[in-house]
């Protein structure tokens, strides 16, 4: 699982969608995270953060039998840490060590229509690129018929609110564990 979490929240759901994962058998989660970067130059950071999960390599994604991809809203796109990292996976594509593995993503808003599922599209588009198979989160037998805060059937997110104190919503976190159930079955499923 790769994610960016600028304050908490995405990092939470990541460990949700974990969760999930780690319910099926012979399924472990291996988390990863991306440095952030400045906007005014290219910034440098040590190879290991401070705390934390470890920031991603290439070989990371190479080895990795599905992806879940998380990234917070930035005007309904992804966060520019994590495009900056895909921007740097061209050798991945070029050799096709992506192509056929399963593939979901996951976001965090400020707001109920701050761009949840603009975001998850935005993520959506590389792994499409690189030949993956994108998974949502059905209808059927799921939160999304109730709830009244985050959850989409392109992936699964949370309402943190302007402040970032909105609590996780019962309905966000089995969204999530259910999105990296349906990530781990299917990986198991493709022997990928």
């Amino acid at each position: 699982m790769l994610y960016y979490s600028r304050n908490g929240s995405v990092k939470q759901l990541a460990y949700q969608i974990a969760r999930g994962i780690e319910s099926i058998d012979g399924c472990d989660a291996v988390l990863r995270t991306v440095p952030a970067i400045s906007n005014v130059c290219e910034a440098t950071e040590a190879d290991i953060p401070e705390n934390g999960d470890p920031y991603v390599s290439l070989d990371d994604l190479k080895h990795c039998e599905g992806l879940v991809l998380g990234s917070p809203t930035r005007f309904g796109n992804m966060a520019a840490p994590l495009k900056y990292f895909l921007d740097q996976t061209a050798p991945l594509w070029l050799s096709g060590e992506l192509m056929g593995k399963p593939a979901g993503v996951f976001t965090s808003t400020s707001s109920m229509h701050g761009g949840q599922e603009s975001t998850l599209l935005s993520m959506m588009l590389p792994l499409m690129h690189h030949g993956m198979l994108i998974m949502g989160v059905p209808f059927a037998g799921s939160p999304l018929n109730r709830t009244t805060s985050g959850g989409t059937p392109y992936g699964a997110s949370h309402v943190a609110g302007a402040d970032n104190k909105n609590e996780f919503t019962e309905d966000e976190q089995q969204t999530a564990r259910l999105l990296g159930e349906r990530i781990a079955r299917c990986s198991l499923k493709l022997g990928s």
